[in-house]
């Protein structure tokens, strides 16, 4: 996509771009524009945005930190947060994490007032480049709209290996691509384990050090514990006294509903490739063991893809994606529910998992 030089008349129209070209406009938005809204289903690829504008700011000043629901019951606060740089001269920026177009109306008044705002940065969970709000940015030369999209394992792998590079740590492509897949893709969850990583070997950039799978496997949280996998595996393998735990954890690690989703999607494609390559009456731990030794399967992953694989083929298969696509297509249309509808979701097939197992 041809990015567009950054306007300075609110008639010229707002800079649009993805997370592939991001890192290419972000220093002249972060000088130039006022309004930043971030969306699309790779809410972690927004949030790094966020911080890395919040960066690049000439004077960021004092952070505001604000959530969609209570501007919405509010709509002219971020007006009046946004406007009070010019009362008393302290520099801030204000950071606001919505979901869907729920603060479009208390951003349209901000926009209606006389006084330049001061930095506002939107993640809009659930929300895209074709929404409301993205729609009323558009016009505006003083605005910037970034879609991100989930990665795929191979630039999540590139990322965690810039991570870690920043963090003084040398790691290869496979400890990279574990951290990568045991963090279902999410960069926060990533950045996360790179940290602790760190820390365990005490490196920095001063001091690298070189980090392998012992000292991964030493930290101590592993890496599968603060992602994705034990709800996916809680849930695909019919573990129904698992579940309510695991959807505790994930509502106390704040874990977007829409990048766990592509997590059990991610899960789904790979039990249907392996189920292809089965058969109706295969060896599940010979084909397993050979996936395995071809490094097309994770050695931790074994275990449960072996049970997963018993439970999900053939036309049950089938049905478990039919419902994660029905599933998804629910958390889009319906973002102020999402985290509802995942939980009964995700009963639901870990009921049908257990009547099966």
């Amino acid at each position: 996509m041809a990015l567009r030089e950054l306007a300075t008349k609110p008639s010229d129209r707002a800079v649009k771009a993805t997370q592939k070209d991001f890192a290419t406009v972000a220093a002249k938005a972060a000088n130039q524009a006022r309004i930043f809204f971030f969306c699309g289903p790779d809410e972690a690829g927004a949030h790094d945005a966020v911080e890395q504008v919040a960066a690049l700011l000439t004077d960021a000043g004092e952070r505001i930190e604000l959530s969609g629901a209570e501007i919405k019951r509010d709509p002219v606060r971020l007006g009046d947060e946004a406007r009070s740089i010019s009362l008393f001269g302290d520099a801030r920026h204000i950071v606001v994490r919505a979901q869907g177009d729920e603060i479009c109306d208390a951003l349209e008044n901000l926009l209606a007032g006389d006084v330049a705002p001061c930095p506002v940065l939107i993640v809009a969970a659930n929300a895209t480049d074709k929404s409301r709000t993205a729609k009323l940015l558009a016009p505006r030369g003083d605005a910037l709209v970034a879609m991100f999209y989930p990665p795929d394992l191979r630039s999540a792998s590139e990322a965690v290996r810039r991570m870690a590079s920043g963090a003084g740590l040398r790691i290869g492509g496979d400890l990279a691509e574990r951290i990568a897949r045991a963090t279902g893709l999410d960069s926060r969850l990533a950045q996360s384990e790179v940290t602790k990583l760190a820390l365990f070997l005490d490196a920095s950039p001063e001091r690298p050090r070189g980090a392998d799978a012992e000292a991964l496997d030493a930290i101590g949280a592993r890496t599968e514990e603060d992602g994705f996998a034990p709800l996916v595996n809680a849930v695909l393998g019919g573990e129904t006294g698992r579940l309510s735990g695991e959807l505790r954890r994930m509502r106390e690690l704040g874990l977007s509903p829409v990048g766990l989703l592509l997590a059990f999607e991610r899960r789904a494609a790979q039990l249907a490739a392996l189920a292809a390559k089965l058969g109706p009456r295969g060896d599940i731990r010979g084909l397993l063991e050979a996936e395995k030794a071809a490094r097309r399967v994770f050695w931790k992953d074994e275990r449960d893809l072996a049970a997963q694989l018993k439970v999900w083929r053939g036309r049950r298969l089938e049905r478990l994606i039919e419902r994660l696509m029905s599933l998804h297509r629910a958390l889009l249309a319906n973002s102020q529910s999402a985290e509802l509808l995942m939980a009964q979701g995700l009963a639901e097939i870990t009921r049908a998992g257990a009547r099966r197992s």
